[in-house]
């Protein structure tokens, strides 16, 4: 958080002085430039159209709405033609090169970084890259006049900072280098950083001791950081200490889920193989700074300066998996899922990653509407690795998510029947085949399925809710069913689902005030949904709110409910509920499925 506030005051403070005067000019060119002309209907740049409004203005306005949109790509064309027209506006450049530079498109970067900062020469990411190009040319020279010359903010001063050690340590002075965090800030939020680059000189130098104490004192303080235990357990084993190293990976598995990385270092270790260090050489070291700081800046969804310092990481060190694996995570979260997919492409088979980049990659495909080709690539990946769940687990879920239900069923029994004991981790399979057959009419093997995965763990409010409500739905275990509910909405309770099926129970069992304080909470939580807006006019109904309950309906029907549910909406608009029977299954409202 510390990196993420920090960035965005420095940015908002650097951008708004800028922007004042310019953003007036930019609403007045709005009308005078057709700016609407230059997209269609969708939202979409509609580059014909955008031609016979090439002009600045045009250009930059098109170029502003691409960047919001994160469509980096189409932002750098627009940008590029507002810099032609002109070259020596400051605010044009500074755009125009940090979209080549979050694109990775390296000459194009380098020629905006020299033009920038001959006009502004502290521009932090001109300078970072810069100095990165200087340090992967060799000029450590040139190298510490960029790093030196950076804005002035917590963030860049770390990284000014960190880069000059690895610069000084490229030079062949690693005792120098090592003193230089002597003088570095004290603040908590950096001392993770300081302390781990500094483990990471001091092993590259062979200073084994000083590395040992300061990666004991990162880890001790953080022993969740995966690339701290990675690099620590390196080095436990590279000094001939494999019990330590099993000792770090143990305590780091123990704390986090999944861990791949951890696990495949964890065999080797096991296996009495001495694995490299974390970093080899200075360029690493240097790519490592990057890395590490744009991944947490991503994590903080600061998606344009945290893909900046990722793909200056990956400028450095082509070959950096984590970095790619990372990269196409930011872009899919961003819904840029062609060039997700491409950052995918570039983790190697023999990576630890690879199985979970090539899933996350079919799972881009599906975004894409390319299911079939998702489909084909999970099952050569199930092929390709016969005792593993997780290819088998992620076609079920994408035909789930296509409502191919019985496809889906298949693929999840698979995965079930290749363990041998399913524990704790392993309930969202049962669950996820549950929900499969109670989707295909089959409720006594959906009802199993369901108390299975409930069984291996009691505490998924998803399990809860959905075996809760399908009880309440059918007029089962009517008082299980609301503790189950009710439990869900305890776990979490700003679940508009978890909600809806609390107001939902309350209403078939005819307490219709309970109902509508329930299901207008979920309204508030999950206003974009037809079905808990139809529930909430079913409820208001009941209570003698009609004409509130018929706005509610009205709603449901703007919001693209099932063809079968928006026929039921439309009788009850418009011939309104007829008097509950309470002992009849309800066929009167939608069902979530929640």
């Amino acid at each position: 958080r510390a990196l993420r506030d920090s960035a965005q005051t420095t940015r908002m403070k650097k951008t708004q002085s800028k922007f004042t005067n310019l953003g007036r000019f930019a609403l007045l060119a709005l009308a005078l430039v057709g700016f609407t002309a230059a997209f269609s209907d969708v939202g979409h740049v509609s580059r014909d159209k955008a031609e016979a409004n090439d002009n600045l203005l045009g250009s930059y306005l098109a170029g502003r709405f691409a960047r919001g949109q994160r469509d980096t790509s189409t932002a750098a064309e627009f940008y590029g033609r507002a810099l032609a027209k002109d070259p020596k506006n400051e605010v044009i450049l500074e755009q125009a090169f940090l979209l080549e530079a979050s694109a990775g498109n390296w000459p194009r970067a380098v020629a905006l970084a020299k033009d920038l900062i001959e006009r502004d020469p502290s521009n932090t990411v001109a300078r970072y890259q810069l100095g990165a190009r200087a340090f992967k040319r060799g000029d450590y020279a040139a190298a510490k006049t960029h790093f030196a010359n950076v804005g002035k903010d917590p963030i860049a001063d770390l990284t000014k900072m960190l880069a000059q050690t690895w610069i000084t340590q490229a030079e062949g002075r690693p005792g120098e280098a090592l003193k230089t965090f002597d003088n570095m800030n004290k603040a908590e939020w950096s001392q993770h950083y300081q302390r781990y680059h500094r483990a990471l000189i001091a092993d590259l130098a062979g200073r084994q001791k000083e590395a040992g104490r300061d990666f004991a004192r990162a880890f001790g303080k953080n022993p969740r950081s995966s690339r701290l235990a990675e690099a620590y357990a390196r080095h436990a084993a590279n000094a001939d200490n494999f019990e330590l190293s099993k000792t770090i990976l143990d305590t780091h598995l123990s704390k986090v889920s999944g861990g791949v990385i951890a696990k495949a270092l964890q065999e080797q270790v096991d296996r009495g193989e001495t694995p490299d260090l974390m970093v080899r050489n200075p360029k690493e070291g240097l790519a490592e700074i990057f890395y590490g700081i744009g991944d947490a800046l991503a994590g903080e969804d600061d998606f344009e300066i945290g893909t900046i310092y990722i793909q200056l990481a990956l400028y450095l060190h082509p070959q950096f998996t984590v970095a790619n694996a990372a990269l196409g995570e930011i872009y899919q979260s961003n819904k840029k899922y062609e060039l997700a997919i491409k950052a995918y492409d570039q983790v190697p088979e023999d990576s630890p990653l690879w199985l979970n980049a090539k899933i996350r990659k079919a799972f881009a495909m599906n975004s894409l509407e390319r299911v079939e080709e998702a489909k084909a690539l999970l099952e050569k990946l199930a092929d390709k690795t016969p005792g593993n769940t997780k290819p088998l687990d992620a076609l079920g879920d994408i035909l789930r998510s296509h409502k191919r239900f019985e496809e889906a069923a298949v693929y999840y029994s698979r995965a079930i029947d290749l363990i041998d004991e399913p524990e704790k981790k392993d309930f969202s399979l049962f669950y996820a085949r549950g929900v499969c057959y109670e989707r295909m009419n089959e409720w006594p093997k959906a009802e199993a399925d369901l108390q299975r995965a409930m069984e291996l763990d009691p505490d998924q409010p998803l399990v809860l809710n959905y075996l809760g409500y399908s009880w309440v739905d059918q007029g089962q275990n009517l008082k299980e069913a609301m503790e189950l509910i009710r439990k869900a909405v305890k776990l979490d309770p700003n679940d508009g689902y978890f909600v809806d099926s609390l107001g939902w129970a309350h209403y078939r069992l005819g307490e219709f005030d309970e109902a509508v304080e329930h299901l207008e909470r979920a309204v508030e939580l999950r206003p974009d949904d037809p079905v808990i807006n139809d529930h909430l006019g079913d409820a208001y109904w009941r209570v003698g709110r009609q004409s509130e309950a018929k706005y509610q309906w009205s709603q449901a029907l703007t919001l693209k409910p099932e063809p079968d549910d928006k026929k039921k909406i439309e009788n009850k608009l418009a011939n309104g509920l007829e008097e509950p029977r309470r002992a009849e299954a309800q066929s009167e409202g939608t069902s979530t499925g929640n």
